[in-house]
């Protein structure tokens, strides 16, 4: 491990925005602050947006700093990556932004039900081949149930046409309640300045011409979620290229994969 690397993770250790709870300290002694990030971590009764996957954290701090009057949390297991957001956080002394280092699939052991607000998902990788790993199925809808409150809201902002017209398609099957939803959020004039804070990686996205998508809907605490068929929605052409290759006219996707 490079020694940039080990640098981080010291200076992480010693940021009050963040929280490190790998699996095996969840299975050791649980999450304390579970039912209490209001009262124990930001010390204010506010409503609870959650960004998952938040790689660098740019969206959670952007978010943070639009609206001082909700409590923002920025969820991802790559630690190296999350020092940026929670560094700005340190310096900047936003009170209302905090990071939590972990697995999403342990999203419950974090918060109980009812806790949270609204969920933001920005980025992800579109996990073509594997629908388990996508976190817009229903297997990760399940999970987000265990935390949202009653009709909270999920977010999805992204670059991949595969993964917009899945989700949208799953909506769809479910009769979810759609509250925003567009395959081009710059040319469509639905940005506003919540929906146009822009990551490192979107920047790049547009740098390239791609159009970005957003999909808003409501996720109800119970009834069946089903999966919609997908073998039939093209899958993006750009997904292998190098993500920094100077030549290449496409990149990468940037987001985690959570096994």
């Amino acid at each position: 491990m490079g020694k940039n690397k080990l640098k981080k993770f010291a200076e992480m250790r010693e940021f009050g925005c963040v929280l490190q709870y790998p699996r095996e300290e969840l299975i050791t002694n649980g999450f304390p602050y579970r039912g209490e990030w209001n009262g124990k971590v930001f010390c204010k009764a506010a409503p609870i947006v959650v960004e998952l996957g938040c790689g660098k954290g740019e969206y959670t701090v952007g978010l943070a700093r639009h609206n001082p009057d909700r409590n923002y949390i920025g969820v991802d297991i790559k630690g190296a990556r999350m020092w940026r957001g929670a560094k700005t956080v340190e310096e900047e002394s936003i009170v209302n932004a905090a990071f939590l280092r972990a697995e999403i699939e342990n999203i419950k052991e974090f918060f109980i039900p009812g806790e949270v607000d609204e969920i933001w998902i920005t980025f992800p990788d579109p996990q073509m081949q594997k629908v388990r790993k996508r976190l817009t199925s229903t297997r990760f809808l399940n999970y987000y149930r265990n935390i949202l409150k009653p009709d909270g809201i999920i977010n999805l902002k992204t670059d991949s046409p595969f993964l917009y017209e899945y989700t949208r398609r799953l909506v769809e099957l479910n009769g979810l309640k759609v509250l925003a939803q567009t395959d081009d959020l710059y040319g469509s004039g639905m940005a506003d300045p919540v929906t146009s804070i822009k990551t490192f990686y979107e920047q790049q996205w547009l740098s390239r011409g791609k159009k970005i998508k957003l999909i808003s809907f409501r996720l109800p605490v119970d009834g069946e979620l089903l999966e919609p068929d997908a073998e039939d929605i093209p899958k993006d052409d750009y997904h292998a290229a190098a993500r920094f290759n100077p030549n290449s006219t496409t990149c990468e996707y940037s987001g985690e994969t959570i096994s």
